[in-house]
């Protein structure tokens, strides 16, 4: 029998002796959550201020969620999409109308409902545009973060996720992020799609100009384009409306949804169209065997009941002004900028006095878990039924971690 680690260090010890290294956690091996909080193997109390990166929105084992997973668990598990089940048809029902969308197919991961959309942009483009097939392409933005498969990678701007994984997908144009001049060059006729984040997440909480959505969806309609939204990160109520585009426009052509939408328990995701994009989509052209299975019907229908009732949307506009107030008023050299929407915020480091790891690692110091990205951003998205005290305390440990950082 393999003996049992005695330390943190030895449970990362063994982490890194099996594991592919793909990831650089924090010193922290965690081993027990509820609500906003989370503890670690010696017993040490955090604020969650990541939630798995809107994945855990409804805090750590919701118990409504849970539920939802217990009742379905005493009724069936997975059967296959061969059949029929009886809270397949209800989630698409409460899905399509939560968002105003027509159709959805479910998946499991948030890189899977991007490779949905993927495919089924480029199908419209065939079947309905009349585009040669093999000629297709999708205009993306810089900076962007959809997935890690070899197709999403291909459309990255990040030279780190692509090298050594030739040969790349081809058919995918890079624009400046928010830049509507760059979208209108770089349609050709060959164009199906426009695909983005209304907000970049993993690019460093990136706000694009104030009217670029509705502004893009235009240039789009003008010239048959395809106008589709990744909200895997930015939806379901984190920004302040249940999905970011709410802001501009009523509903884009495709909408990709995840992380919250598996209540932090179970992958859930979703790509949702308009019904003439998904009905390019036939028998056998895509599946999934474990996409909207029992288990995770019953979830997406509880985390959507969970963001109506609780009206998390209007907590997370204002709880987020709230924290953007306290954060913005922290007097420090190393804060180059504060920006957000709701409970999605970043706090940009100056790279010449310090690096956000390091904010990171003194934050966790203090007992508030974060995580940097690229290197200069600090995320901060909270649980969103964190409460305002709670938001205080944060904004506290924040000030204090930066004094302490010379």
């Amino acid at each position: 029998m393999t003996e049992a680690p005695k330390s943190t260090a030895d449970y990362i010890a063994r982490e890194r002796k099996y594991l592919a290294q793909i990831y650089k956690p924090l010193s922290i091996v965690l081993n027990k959550g509820e609500g906003v909080w989370l503890w670690d193997t010696e017993g040490k109390k955090y604020l969650d201020f990541l939630s798995a990166y809107s994945a855990v929105s409804f805090g750590h084992l919701n118990q409504r969620i849970k539920n939802a997973v217990i009742e379905q668990l005493d009724r069936l598990d997975v059967p296959a999409r061969a059949f029929h089940t009886d809270r397949l048809g209800e989630f698409a029902e409460l899905i399509c109308k939560f968002t105003g969308m027509d159709v959805v197919q479910p998946m499991n991961s948030g890189a899977e409902a991007v490779e949905t959309a993927v495919k089924a942009a480029r199908r419209w483009g065939c079947d309905v545009k009349k585009i040669p097939d093999g000629k297709q392409r999708i205009i993306v933005s810089d900076g962007n973060f959809h997935g890690r498969t070899t197709t999403i990678i291909s459309f990255s701007g990040d030279a780190d996720y692509k090298r050594g994984f030739g040969p790349l997908t081809p058919g995918f144009d890079l624009i400046p992020f928010g830049d509507l001049d760059a979208l209108e060059r770089a349609i050709t006729p060959d164009t199906c799609a426009f695909l983005t984040e209304p907000i970049q997440g993993e690019g460093g909480i990136l706000i694009p100009p104030k009217g670029w959505i509705a502004k893009a969806q235009e240039i789009c309609r003008k010239h048959n384009v395809l106008f589709m939204i990744d909200e895997i990160q930015t939806g379901m109520a984190r920004t302040g409306k249940d999905f970011c585009f709410q802001y501009e426009i009523e509903r884009p052509d495709g909408l990709m949804l995840g992380k919250a939408l598996g209540g932090g328990i179970y992958p859930v995701s979703a790509f949702l169209a308009r019904q003439d994009v998904m009905d390019v989509l036939d028998v056998a052209s895509h599946g999934s065997t474990f996409g909207g299975n029992p288990i995770a019907a019953a979830i997406g229908i509880e985390a959507i009941k969970i963001i109506q009732e609780d009206k998390l949307a209007e907590r997370s506009a204002r709880l987020g002004e709230h924290m953007m107030r306290r954060l913005s008023a922290i007097n420090s050299p190393l804060i180059k900028d504060v920006r957000g929407k709701g409970l999605l915020i970043g706090m940009e480091i100056d790279p010449a006095r310090a690096s956000a790891r390091q904010v990171c690692d003194k934050l966790l110091e203090k007992g508030l878990l974060s995580k940097d990205t690229h290197g200069t951003v600090v995320r901060f998205a909270p649980p969103l039924v964190i409460e305002q005290d709670q938001l205080d305390w944060a904004a506290d440990t924040v000030a204090a971690a930066l004094s302490e950082i010379q």
